[in-house]
């Protein structure tokens, strides 16, 4: 179990820091983001399986994560300073730092997440290949809405696919190291500028509801960081309960059962009188 007390937050910002200059020097950010989003997005929101609970450390030879090993392997240097941490907490602050680092919006983080060795079943993730009813599927899965999908999306911004793991080759904007809305831009040119356009970022545009989140966010960058931060969130805490929130259900309990105590003594004090 993950206990989240002053010396496991003190671990979480120096694995903070560490990150920040591991994804600095060695420009993974996008890797770092693909490795946080494929280990929360196996989550049902029926089952309560999946999720973002370091289980893609078990996971990473399945066809969506391809090459994501790297970026496992990179986080298991960071992982040896600060033993403490979860992995699902690491891997999700990865994604955060990996963000921030690339000029993204700051992503509020709650640590306390807890580790599963249990994999999940391959077919959970995004298919490139498919399109807009595909992605509504597997967000509505996750308990994401339209908006959560083409915010997200907008992280494509950042890195480049590989032939070798996806099948596709190529960046999706001119700066792959640089968080911005240039996602966006590049989808309303079309493919005049000769960048990828994988089926799932054509059905943006052929989908007139994600169509019309794409045209705003497209013409407002500060809108895609405001938004694309909330997304990111709730992605990044699937199944998870804030151990602050945990706190207030407890205390909420202890109330109303106080309460139940107080007015059976009441009861049982008025019969005998």
């Amino acid at each position: 179990m993950t206990v989240v007390d002053g010396e496991y937050l003190k671990e979480i910002e120096g694995a903070r820091r560490d990150l920040r200059a591991l994804i600095s020097s060695k420009n993974c950010a996008p890797i770092m983001l693909r490795l946080a989003w494929h280990d929360a997005g196996t989550y049902d929101a029926k089952t309560k399986t999946g999720g973002p609970n370091g289980s893609i450390r078990n996971e990473y030879n399945h066809e969506a994560n391809r090459g994501l090993k790297i970026a496992i392997d990179l986080c298991e240097e960071v992982k040896a300073r600060h033993h403490k941490i979860s992995y699902a907490d690491l891997y999700q602050l990865a994604g955060v730092v990996a963000v921030e680092v690339t000029g993204g919006p700051t992503i509020d983080f709650v640590p306390g997440r807890k580790d599963s060795t249990v994999a999940c079943k391959e077919g959970r993730l995004p298919d490139a290949t498919k399109g807009a009813s595909h992605l509504r599927d597997v967000f509505y899965r996750m308990g994401l809405s339209e908006k959560d999908i083409v915010a997200l999306s907008g992280g494509h911004t950042l890195g480049r696919a590989h032939h070798e793991r996806s099948g596709f080759e190529g960046p999706w904007t001119k700066e792959p190291l640089k968080f911005d809305n240039s996602y966006f831009l590049e989808l309303i040119k079309g493919d005049s500028e000769g960048l990828l356009k994988l089926p799932t970022d054509k059905a943006l545009m052929n989908d007139p509801v994600f169509r019309s989140y794409v045209e705003f966010y497209a013409k407002d960058e500060d809108a895609f960081f405001r938004d694309y931060a909330a997304s990111h969130k709730k992605l990044s805490e699937l199944g998870f309960t804030h151990p602050l929130a945990m706190k207030n259900i407890l205390a909420k309990i202890g109330v109303i059962a106080a309460v139940v105590i107080l007015s059976y003594l009441y009861a049982i004090n008025r019969i005998a009188n």
